[in-house]
């Protein structure tokens, strides 16, 4: 039986943290057995330039800062052959909101490649990863119209956007959105449904210790619930900690404890399922992260043996073969997926027919392979 609100709360506030540990990894066991997945990626920053200023945020940049960047598909090409020469088989796109609504520069780089919109040219780009490497792009741009949408399900064997949270309320003046237009919750919800109804396989995930509160996070993770159980297509729900940095302006914000971490992911288990797919950054949680496994996640998220996560310069991934000792030493197993996560590719409205015959390519050469690092895979029809 689904947990209703009520009963999410009671537990979220007043259960005692071994107890709701113990729930959900109990539940995870029973939809995802001892499997715990990754996926090998390369991180490609298509440009640090943004019309939003979250409080939180050290990615973004104005034209003339150190790190402001729009990368050339030259550049693209280049880092994304270097991530197929590591073993990487996704290639995360990450880039900010809408810069040529604000800043003349990026106008003038989009109109020199021939495009007048960010979104159309991360389009062009993935297309191009996906026409020129092995790799299978991953897009994470922020707020998209149902067109762009189409379009990047042509390239991309997953898309993702963060929720973050469900609440207005961080609008407000002195408050982490209250200079991001692009973090209208509503915005975001609606780009997530307009995905359910285009059956393409969709990341997500809350951002905690950013002043939300506890009844925020829970009512989030019901709105993500609520989208899922409509669409089915939600392929991965991801409870990301604040980490404070000295260069933004939530510097000395308090950040989420450990216990917090783990008390959100419990919840989150508890209210979003056996079956779904629950994840959470280990580089954010530093040498604790193999705690996050108690807390019923299933996945580690992208890994990067090539680039730093730009999103949090200061937090570098864990070897994958700690990740795998950490993960055995539960008793449970690692095993690497693609960015689309496997239940998803026996599903052909999930997949454009290119995308699809590389991801299935891709499956089948890994699940030869062998050993410990096996590509997890489901049986694919045949087209």
């Amino acid at each position: 039986m689904s947990l209703d609100r009520h009963t999410a709360l009671e537990l979220y506030a007043n259960s005692p943290l071994d107890e709701l540990l113990a729930a959900a990894t109990q539940l995870r066991a029973t939809g995802k057995g001892n499997l715990v997945t990754f996926s090998k990626k390369v991180f490609i920053p298509l440009t640090t330039l943004c019309r939003d200023y979250c409080s939180y945020c050290t990615f973004r940049k104005d034209p003339g800062q150190p790190g402001a960047h729009f990368m050339t598909p030259d550049e693209v090409l280049a880092l994304a052959e270097q991530g197929r020469r590591a073993g990487c088989k996704e290639a995360l796109f990450s880039l900010g909101d809408q810069p040529e609504r604000i800043f003349p520069e990026a106008r003038d780089f989009l109109h020199s490649q021939g495009f007048s919109r960010t979104l159309d040219y991360l389009a062009a780009m993935c297309e191009l990863v996906l026409d020129r490497t092995d790799l299978l792009p991953h897009a994470n741009p922020g707020v998209m119209d149902r067109a762009i949408l189409e379009r990047l399900k042509d390239s991309n064997a997953s898309v993702g956007l963060m929720l973050e949270t469900v609440t207005p309320r961080l609008m407000r003046d002195g408050l982490p959105h209250a200079k991001a237009p692009d973090k209208v919750p509503a915005l975001r919800l609606r780009t997530i449904e307009e995905a359910g109804e285009l059956h393409i396989a969709f990341t997500t995930g809350i951002l905690i210790g950013i002043g939300e509160t506890p009844e925020e996070r829970v009512d989030s993770l019901f709105a993500i619930r609520g989208l899922h159980e409509k669409y089915g297509h939600v392929q991965e729900v991801i409870v990301q900690n604040f980490r404070a940095k000295p260069d933004i302006p939530m510097a000395a914000h308090p950040e989420p404890d450990l216990e917090e971490m783990l008390r959100t992911l419990a919840i989150a288990r508890l209210i979003l399922g056996p079956d779904m797919n629950l994840q959470a950054p280990p580089n954010l949680s530093y040498g604790d992260f193999p705690r996050l496994l108690d807390a019923g996640i299933n996945d580690w998220g992208g890994i990067s043996p090539v680039t730093k996560d730009f999103i949090n310069p200061e937090a570098a991934w864990p070897q994958i073969a700690r990740l795998q000792s950490e993960t055995e030493s539960r008793g449970l197993q690692l095993r690497e997926r693609l960015a689309l996560y496997p239940e998803f590719l026996p599903r052909p409205e999930f997949l454009s027919p290119k995308v699809r015959a590389k991801a299935v390519l891709l499956a089948a050469e890994e699940s030869r392979s062998g050993g410990a690092g096996t590509l997890v895979a489901s049986p694919v029809p045949h087209a």
